[in-house]
């Protein structure tokens, strides 16, 4: 006689730190909540939930009725809650002390509110290293769901997976549970009836679990599944087709684990699933990886071989963006401080600010992550400088101080006075990479640029061609489709050779020859020098109070220098964000293109930061202001977003000449 199959499905709901309320609220209407009520219908299917620390608290917040509902679900004991940490960081990019903190803080939270302290665990993306085990298991944590593809890489036979394994680091031990890919990729997209059908023939063939964890967002956010999982009724189906089947029963991962044993010991690779081997890797090896994995396709061969053809790992992130990575090793700087400091010294605050700073989204990106979407960086410096603020309350750091910081064989000098600190690289360009406000919590040096991505194979591809997606007997995943919500020209894909700071510059010879001036060094304290040809170039910065003050000297220079400073403005495009002229006038907004034949003064006026910055320049020189935009991909398209104003001055030079730029930064209080 054929043993039901137990369906452990469990669904992860997560909204990044810093999202708009919009987003949040349309997420909320077309998802979390259609879910929760259409499962309220249905108390004998049974199911696992995490929810992100920070999106449970808006939605306790603001939709209180509706987590109501899962409260009481989780009381008659259809709802098995899994922690993490409440800020989704992965856990394998923080240190063990904040892994605790942030585990604990989450299990606290579901304690707190819906009555039960959770033994399972969401892994953020998957991302697996056995560093994790320990703090995982120090904080009461007794099994995690990763990908069947980790245990593949691992060797472990498919066949052998449909229970838990156990792994063990340094005296703990973990048990495992392999996420089915299959599932994966049919839940919500393949008609109700044929993932039954599905079901069903797993228990034919004697596997003892269907193991399913995902995204709930697929289930109502992802294009066109609003429709398809509500308004066309495939949750319902499903759900009434899972009670209806002799041969599919729902279950909870803790209960099935105490009913069974484990599958044995396993040691899994440090990984993710498998679309994240591809993202982490730099365009020209995304593009051998991926014609790897074609080859294999088309030869029959993929699925016998595809644990042997891994790309890169979740890390590697920091290594293909200096921003995140800047913004990454900052993180870890200003946890040590907070570890530090006397326990009676560290508040509350300190802590939640600290945990948001680490939440994983803005620090990488492929058909998610959101490194390429400025409100999600800014959050984490939001947070991260006003931790920093605190800090510097209690012991303040010097007025200037050298170091690699983020371990790129540069050092770094860093500049502090008052509100403002300024952080210059002296890596041949000598540019302000990080201008940070500590009354705004804002960073203006907080942008990034043009990187060539692997995907724009496929951008270019589909333009060519005007595809969007085949039409088969479901819906297309994310991962399939292909769409634009900007138009997309070919020199909106090239990739700058320099990074997108502040004070950047070009020399322009008398010739009309140019060049960068990329071959700065230090001569004394935030004072640089480059050689040009028979002349020499200087800049020296100096802070004072909310001003950061630029010196240019031009010794023996015929031509003309090109400096482009770059400003990341919370207002983006937006209409929140204005240039104004020294007469009071307004030209245009950040998102236009500004051509002054002389400017000695442009103040840019942001109404989301809540401040203005004015750029002054003696003597007055030619301006041009233009947005700086990047093109990404994400589940909805492809799109266009600025990233920064990026501000051109023209100086000509002829002999020796001098010049002042000063960045002057005003709050609306201090306005």
């Amino acid at each position: 006689m054929t043993q039901p199959i137990i369906l452990l499905f469990g669904v992860h709901a997560h909204q990044p730190v810093g999202n708009f309320p919009e987003v949040i609220a349309d997420a909320h209407l077309r998802c979390y909540r259609m879910f929760v009520q259409t499962l309220e219908n249905y108390p004998d299917f049974r199911f696992s939930v995490h929810f992100s620390g920070w999106l449970l608290d808006e939605l306790e917040r603001r939709w209180p009725q509706d987590m109501a509902r899962l409260a009481a679900m989780t009381r008659r004991g259809q709802v098995e809650w899994f922690g993490s940490g409440d800020c989704e960081p992965v856990l394998a990019a923080i240190p063990h002390r904040d892994r605790v903190t942030q585990i604990d803080a989450l299990s606290d939270k579901i304690e707190r509110r819906y009555g039960v302290r959770p033994r399972g665990a969401w892994l953020t993306e998957r991302v697996w290293e056995s560093a994790v085990v320990a703090s995982l298991a120090d904080t009461g944590i007794e099994y995690v769901a990763v990908d069947d593809y980790h245990f593949l890489c691992a060797g472990e036979p498919a066949e052998k997976l449909d229970g838990f394994f156990t792994t063990e680091e340094d005296g703990r031990t973990l048990d495992l549970f392999p996420i089915s890919e299959q599932a994966r990729y049919r839940f919500p997209f393949s008609p109700a009836h044929e993932v039954v059908a599905w079901l069903e023939h797993q228990a034919r063939v004697g596997h003892r679990a269907a193991i399913y964890f995902d995204d709930i967002e697929k289930f109502g956010i992802w294009p066109e599944t609003y429709d398809w999982v509500y308004v066309q009724g495939w949750l319902q189906r499903f759900v009434e087709g899972v009670l209806a089947s002799k041969l599919i029963r729902t279950g909870h991962y803790g209960e099935f684990r105490s009913a069974n044993r484990t599958r044995g010991i396993v040691y899994l690779p440090t990984t993710s699933y498998i679309e994240m081997n591809e993202w982490t890797l730099p365009a020209h090896a995304a593009r051998t990886y991926r014609g790897l994995v074609e080859q294999e396709k088309h030869g029959g061969r993929y699925e016998a071989r595809k644990p042997f053809l891994r790309g890169g790992i979740w890390r590697n992130f920091f290594m293909r963006y200096p921003e995140s990575n800047w913004m990454h090793k900052r993180m870890l700087e200003v946890s040590a401080r907070l570890a530090a400091l006397p326990a009676a010294q560290r508040t509350a605050d300190m802590q939640e600010q600290l945990h948001r700073a680490q939440a994983n989204d803005a620090y990488w990106h492929g058909l998610f992550g959101g490194l390429y979407l400025p409100h999600l960086r800014r959050a984490v410096w939001n947070n991260l400088l006003a931790l920093e603020a605190s800090l510097d309350r209690v012991a303040k750091r010097p007025a200037h101080e050298q170091g690699d910081v983020d371990h790129d064989g540069h050092v770094e000098v860093f500049l502090r006075d008052g509100p403002l600190q300024a952080v210059i690289q002296d890596d041949g360009d000598a540019c302000v990479v990080e201008l940070s406000h500590y009354g705004l919590a804002h960073n203006f040096g907080d942008t990034l640029r043009h990187y060539e991505e692997g995907y724009h194979d496929k951008l270019l591809a589909a333009r060519a061609q005007h595809a969007d997606r085949g039409d088969g007997g479901g819906i297309a995943s994310a991962h399939d489709r292909v769409a634009f919500r900007h138009r997309i020209e070919a020199s909106d894909l090239e990739a700058d050779t320099r990074p997108r700071g502040m004070f950047e510059d070009c020399w322009f010879g008398g010739d009309a020859s140019w060049r960068p001036v990329n071959n700065y060094a230090e001569t004394a304290t935030a004072t640089f020098a480059a050689e040009l040809g028979e002349g020499r170039l200087e800049k020296s910065y100096a802070l004072e109070g909310s001003t950061l003050t630029a010196r240019y000297r031009a010794r023996n220079l015929r031509g003309r220098v090109e400096i482009r400073v770059n400003l990341a403005m919370p207002s983006c495009d937006g209409y929140a964000g204005r240039y104004v002229l020294a007469d009071g006038s307004v030209p245009c907004g950040f998102g236009q293109l500004l051509e002054l034949p002389e400017a000695a003064r442009l103040t840019l006026e942001d109404g989301v930061l809540g401040g203005a910055l004015t750029l002054g320049v003696n003597p007055p020189l030619p301006l041009t202001a233009r947005p700086h935009h990047t093109v990404s991909q994400s589940e909805a398209g492809f799109e266009k977003i600025m990233q920064a104003a990026e501000i051109l001055l023209s100086w000509a030079v002829d002999g020796d000449a001098e010049l002042a730029v000063t960045l002057d930064v005003r709050s609306r209080s201090a306005a």
